[in-house]
This record gives structure tokens, C-alpha cells and sequence, in this order.
């Protein structure tokens, strides 16, 4: 008799969001979101006066991944264009946890295995982070990156 492995799993918070102020979501088809993080973004956008237009993974930033030196697609979490006393801004915005946005901490209690993949992780992250910059950048728009400590959760 076979046994079946237990794997051990988070789920995440995930799902379609239904803007109310629908005539300020730009995307194409409804937004997925893909953490309680996005949803609460989700509906900051949808709610907030100074928000004039936004949309989910709309915008498509070419950039070279370090571990292969090929050309990939990076779909930016959010654009985003907000009110800001007299003027219009846009933004490109991402949504990664702060322990993601800094270097992998060397320890060692962690296994190899898991070191290489933060190492790896925050190699491809730093890529896509500088193309998304230096494409914003050039289109007049700001590239930011939102953590649990903009988004006031923990």
C-alpha cells in the first residue's frame, strides 16, 4: 500500500477583486489578486478620492534575468495615477515583502538549499527592479516598491 506525503503548504489570499469606482479600473479584465496585500492595494485604489486611474498587471517590463543572461517579462503589480495637489502622477508600483527588498541574511540555521533560492530570488528581483526604473523613468512615471510597512500590515 502506497502512502501519500503530506506536504505542508501556506495558502495565500487570493482572487478576483470587483472594483466599485469601476469607470477608475483602466485593466482589460478584472484584477487578481494574488496576497491580502494586493487586496488591501486593491481597494485603497478603488476607494481613495485622489486615485484617478489604475489597473493590475498592465504594464510589461522587458528585462535580463542574471541567472540565464536572457530576456524575460516582468508584469509590474500596479499603475497607478494618482492626484497630487496640482499635478497628476504615475506610478508603477510592486508589492513584496520587506525581507524581500533587502539581501538574503546568511545563517546558519538556514539550509543551503533555501540560501541559494533567496540569493537567486533577490538577483532576479534587483534586475526586474532597475528595468522597471529605468522604464518608468522614461515614460515620466516613478517606480515604487510597497512593503507590509507602507501597507501598514503585519
Amino acid at each position: 500500500m502506497k502512502h501519500k506525503k503530506k506536504y505542508k503548504y501556506t495558502t495565500y489570499k487570493q482572487g478576483v477583486y470587483k472594483p466599485v469606482a469601476r469607470e477608475k479600473y483602466a485593466g482589460r479584465k478584472l484584477p487578481e489578486y494574488r496576497s491580502s496585500w494586493e487586496l488591501k492595494f486593491f481597494r485603497w485604489c478603488d476607494k481613495n478620492p485622489n486615485v484617478i486611474e489604475w489597473s493590475s498587471e498592465s504594464v510589461v517590463v522587458p528585462y535580463k534575468s542574471p541567472l540565464d543572461n536572457r530576456p524575460h517579462r516582468y508584469f509590474v503589480d500596479s499603475k497607478l495615477i494618482l492626484r497630487e495637489g496640482d499635478n497628476n502622477v504615475c506610478y508603477l508600483v510592486e508589492i513584496k515583502p520587506s525581507q524581500q527588498t533587502k539581501p538574503p541574511v546568511e545563517s546558519k540555521r538556514k539550509k543551503k538549499s533555501t540560501l541559494l533560492y533567496e540569493h537567486m530570488t533577490y538577483a532576479v528581483n534587483q534586475a526586474k527592479w532597475a528595468a522597471a526604473r529605468k522604464y518608468a523613468e522614461s515614460r515620466d512615471m516613478k517606480f515604487i516598491i510597497l512593503t507590509e510597512n507602507e501597507l501598514n500590515v503585519k
